[in-house]
């Protein structure tokens, strides 16, 4: 009798491999692309940097430190202080956060834990289709159909100088804007945890919350870090919609019912790339220190992420 093909008597047979030689030039070639493309994202960032730093750079040197710290904004009188800017930035940023992460993480959660199967399409669905929506719709129906219950909810709070144009409101809308996309990675995240570490603590009796709060939180806390993150980037640059609701005013002021200002909509509503040369190349530094805290917040993210992530493999 004959062996089997592709082996010898008595061995199960085995699919015909290629050559030695072709499987290393393939594994070169996918390494060598693979480093080109990691090395065009770079080179497209090093560029952004450059070209944006050396066309604001006027501003920059004439500004110095005062620049950042400067409080007054005025292309009339050629005085450009961004600290109310990045001020407002960074407060419209974190309103933002504080009402959209808790509605993402407790969503995620009710989906992917609580939420009976026939329904669940249904929600995640919901919340893609969420995230498609453009952002100056988000803009349009925080102005048009929000603004003046906004305005009266406000009034009640703030007293009878708070406007419906306003730092809060802002937020209120990039909260909408960046909730789906938080819950989107969350739930991701929590679906990777594994189903041997929840039904160990179902079996000693846990509830489903302290599954929850045993199991499921902590082996997905670095991603939750990471889907937060993420979306604080998407708020530090929101553009349009907080260029509509936020009221254009450059005023430090730590009424958040008041109108306000943040960077990306300040280009937006006054870069046309004509006039004042000097305010232009201000607006263009906006734009520079806007890059620097939205790539300092990415590897800050990075960073809590892996350190999560050593933190559950050193537990295991």
């Amino acid at each position: 009798m004959s062996g089997p093909p592709n082996g010898r008597p008595g061995e199960a047979p085995t699919q015909r491999r290629r050559p030695d030689g072709f499987g290393r030039r393939a594994d070169r070639a996918f390494s060598g692309l693979s480093l080109a493309a990691g090395l065009v994202v770079l080179a497209v960032m090093g560029l952004i940097a450059v070209a944006t730093t050396v066309y604001a750079w006027p501003a920059f040197h004439r500004g110095g430190l005062g620049y950042l710290t400067g409080r007054t904004w005025s292309s009339a009188s050629d005085t450009y202080g961004a600290l109310p800017l990045v001020v407002g930035t960074l407060v419209t940023s974190a309103i933002a956060l504080v009402i959209s992460v808790p509605v993402s993480v407790g969503l995620a959660l009710f989906v992917t834990e609580v939420c009976p199967r026939r329904i669940r399409g249904v929600l995640t669905g919901l919340v893609d289709l969420l995230a498609a929506v453009p952002s100056v719709v988000f803009g349009l129906v925080g102005l048009l159909a929000f603004h003046g219950l906004l305005q009266a909810a406000f009034q009640a709070v703030a007293g009878p100088t708070a406007s419906g144009s306003s730092s809060m409101t802002a937020g209120i809308v990039v909260a909408f804007m960046i909730l789906p996309i938080i819950t989107s990675v969350t739930r991701e995240v929590v679906e990777t945890v594994p189903r041997a570490d929840k039904d160990a603590l179902y079996a000693l009796g846990a509830t489903r919350w302290e599954v929850v709060r045993g199991a499921v939180l902590p082996g997905s806390a670095g991603g939750i870090t990471g889907a937060v993150m993420l979306g604080l980037g998407r708020a530090l640059g929101e553009t349009v919609a907080v260029a509509l609701v936020i009221g254009s005013s450059v005023e430090l002021t730590g009424n958040v019912f008041r109108p306000g200002y943040t960077m990306a909509s300040i280009i937006a509503n006054t870069f046309n790339g004509e006039g004042n040369r000097l305010n232009q190349q201000a607006l263009m530094g906006l734009g520079v220190v806007l890059f620097g805290i939205t790539v300092a917040v990415n590897v800050v993210a990075r960073q809590v992420v892996a350190r999560a992530a050593r933190s559950r493999l050193g537990a295991v």
